[in-house]
């Protein structure tokens, strides 16, 4: 038997043998299940796409006005509950907490609140008592006025006390300030408490009054007002001065009408030498007692001062009731203008400054014209 003989037999057995039949429909089988799956998946795709997108479209549907107006009432009711938890977070934020006392925001305000009112409440309290109860009253206007600034400072203290004891904040919640105020005080609060306590001592031992007319670095004035700071004076200018209070203590103040009105003030005259002094004299008290506002008891006099370098002086002393600021100048010039017309009746000269010059020479000036160009010609020249 040759080669190819057995190769033919090999392969007749495996084609006709009942095994090779099952293998071969097995295979079969198992290749058409695998290439039905593949297509049945991709024929299915499209069914679960179409159904995705059904159920999308339910989702996104568009919406009604109800829903549109209930979506914005949930928005802003939203955005107002926010707010109102923020403000109330600053309302009752704790700025520090002092003997388990918290010192909030809310409390803080409504100190300042109540301490605001109270001060207006109690302006207007004063002044309704200044006007219906202390003008009755037979006191003087500077003990009325002391009154009135001692009752709006102890009702200021009391509204103070009264707001922090409303909002329980205790006192010692401010101690960590009296470092800072006790510096203050005593560098840059200096001046004003000088004035403040020299107002009060004003007050009391009354050295000026208002009404009084005084001469501060040399204006004269009248006092209108005493504050706590300063006080209120006004010149014959009709000008007003704010002068510190402590000025009245340091320095030299004139008050022409601190016990009363009535000041002595005279009139200087000067008369060429010659004259007859007793006449002048007379003619001096004259003019000085015709003046109807010039007081009579202590009556005026004369004296006479010096022998001046040009002329003799005399000076007229007499008393007035001093009423306005200008008074007491106003008439001393009336009693000029008086004097002067008296003198000139009786021939008596003002004098004037005046020099004589004597010329002592062993031989007489010798006095030489020459001549001198001009605009016009030749001018004379004395040498």
């Amino acid at each position: 038997m040759n080669t190819q003989a057995v190769i033919f037999l090999i392969v007749s057995f495996l084609f006709l043998s009942p095994w090779s039949n099952v293998t071969f429909a097995n295979a079969k089988i198992n290749g058409t299940s695998a290439v039905d799956e593949k297509k049945a998946a991709e024929g299915n795709r499209p069914a679960e796409i179409k159904k995705k997108l059904k159920e999308a479209k339910k989702r996104i549907k568009p919406a009604r006005p109800d829903e549109i107006s209930s979506r914005l009432d949930t928005t802003l009711e939203d955005i107002l509950v926010s707010l109102k938890t923020r403000l109330h977070n600053i309302w009752t934020y704790e700025i520090w907490v002092i003997d388990e006392h918290p010192m909030t925001v809310k409390k803080i305000l409504f100190a300042l609140l109540i301490l605001i009112i109270g001060i207006l409440a109690a302006k207007y309290i004063i002044r309704i008592f200044s006007r219906r109860l202390l003008s009755r009253t037979q006191l003087h206007l500077n003990t009325s006025l002391a009154i009135e600034k001692i009752i709006f400072y102890f009702a200021i203290a009391m509204v103070l006390l009264f707001s922090l004891r409303i909002m329980n904040i205790p006192l010692t919640a401010f101690a960590f300030l009296g470092g800072a105020i006790a510096i203050g005080v005593g560098f840059g609060a200096q001046n004003l408490i000088n004035n403040f306590i020299s107002g009060f001592i004003i007050m009391a031992e009354r050295p000026i009054r208002v009404g009084d007319m005084i001469e501060i670095e040399q204006n004269f004035a009248i006092v209108e007002a005493i504050g706590a700071r300063c006080t209120r004076i006004r010149t014959g200018a009709n000008v007003h001065i704010l002068v510190p209070n402590s000025s009245f203590l340091e320095k030299n103040i004139t008050n022409w009408t601190l016990s009363d009105q009535k000041i002595r003030t005279r009139v200087t005259a000067g008369v060429n030498y010659g004259s007859p002094v007793r006449d002048v004299e007379r003619r001096m008290i004259k003019a000085v007692k015709e003046h109807g506002k010039v007081i009579s008891n202590p009556e005026p006099f004369v004296l006479f001062s010096d022998f001046g370098d040009n002329a003799l002086i005399f000076d007229v002393y007499f008393w007035l009731s001093m009423t306005m600021i200008m008074e007491h100048r106003i008439i001393e010039s009336d009693i000029r203008f008086r004097m002067d017309e008296l003198f000139r009746e009786a021939g008596i000269v003002v004098a004037f400054p005046q020099r004589d010059v004597h010329l002592d020479t062993q031989r007489p000036l010798e006095l030489k014209i020459t001549g001198c160009g001009g605009r016009h010609g030749i001018m004379p020249s004395l040498t």
